[in-house]
């Protein structure tokens, strides 16, 4: 859920950001990437401890409850009996993500708001893997965006209209490669909303493609689209933010007429199958404040990496090094600012 108030969290927080508006009221947004709690497919041996996905949260939940929206990628489907549809040569190394259901609480408890759900893993497991997904979700009053069946969701709090929209370049999402329908979808939403949120899941994978390469970026043979050209052009079709995942490492920051991109969150939660060595294993929830009108105000990156399968904070600061070196030579032009303790802001 959204909502829009006086600054309210950030006296309380030692970290809190400078504020810069009129009048002082602003919306705070959180990202972060890849949320897998762990998988009962191909076995229950990738499932954490004790069955209990809180742990794996636990040291980050205080940040997550500390905005007015909190969005994350559920990368895979909750169900405990839906049936892989996933084609597998072998299921022994087969990468098909079923969460039991009673782990989505874990997202709820944590302050999760919006998800999406247009990834290459959300069907793994068909059709009854999503609608058990989207039934956790809309149970627990939360929003969802992505799918070909719920292309978006409007919501509204304190008379100000929300839109949320996600994209992909896998079957059965809305496609990242079919930009003339995505921008039609977000300014169906802009004309509708005050405020649009845009998620892409998109580009190359890995430690060796970590820069915004400007165009069509292509792996294992998919098309994976042109991120900056998308989220460039979700904005000029109205969209306000845009959070991108999908490559499991940290892409740039951007601002773009005065709207927030980050073009990738990298893997924030992905407990048991996920190759988190190196620059996989380390990420950024971000946190925005943007205005009534959608512009982006000021940031806060908080570097967490993942050990021994739970998400904390890194007190080496390593993600935020990386932001600042990615960002400052993807887009060297850009008058962002990122400080040496993730604060993000205009020079």
């Amino acid at each position: 859920m959204l909502f829009i108030t006086a600054i309210h969290s950030q006296a309380q927080n030692s970290d809190s950001l400078i504020i810069n508006t009129k009048n002082n009221k602003l919306i705070s947004i959180i990202g972060v990437g890849d949320i897998m709690l762990g998988t009962n497919y191909p076995s229950a041996k990738y499932l954490p401890p004790n069955g209990d996905c809180f742990p794996l949260l636990a040291n980050v939940i205080p940040i997550l409850q500390n905005a007015d929206i909190t969005f994350g990628n559920i990368e895979g489907s909750f169900s405990d009996t839906a049936k892989l549809v996933k084609h597998c040569k072998d299921t022994t190394k087969c990468y098909a993500f079923r969460m039991p259901e009673k782990y989505f609480n874990c997202l709820v408890k944590s302050g999760f708001d919006i998800f999406s759900l247009a990834n290459n893993h959300s069907g793994d497991f068909g059709e009854k893997g999503r609608d058990k997904t989207m039934e956790l979700i809309d149970s627990a009053g939360l929003y969802y965006a992505g799918l070909l069946n719920h292309p978006y969701s409007i919501f509204s709090k304190d008379s100000i209209i929300y839109g949320f929209c996600a994209f992909s370049p896998n079957r059965g999402t809305c496609s990242i490669t079919d930009t003339i329908s995505a921008k039609q979808i977000v300014k169906k939403l802009n004309d509708t909303c005050d405020i649009v949120i845009v998620s892409f899941h998109g580009g190359a994978e890995g430690k060796d493609f970590q820069h915004v390469k400007r165009e069509t970026e292509t792996f294992y043979g998919e098309n994976r689209g042109n991120v900056y050209e998308f989220a460039h052009s979700m904005i000029n079709a109205g969209a306000d933010v845009v959070f991108g995942h999908g490559p499991h490492v940290t892409r740039a920051i951007d601002v773009y007429k005065k709207k927030f991109i980050i073009y990738s969150l990298g893997n924030f939660c992905t407990y048991g199958r996920f190759n988190l060595i190196g620059p996989n294993g380390i990420a950024p929830i971000v946190k925005i404040n943007i205005n009534s009108e959608g512009d982006f105000v000021n940031g806060k990156i908080y570097p967490v990496m993942q050990y021994n399968g739970k998400t904390e904070i890194d007190t080496l600061k390593r993600v935020i090094k990386k932001l600042k070196e990615l960002t400052e030579f993807d887009f060297p032009d850009l008058d962002i600012y990122i400080s040496d303790d993730g604060l993000i802001h205009f020079k």
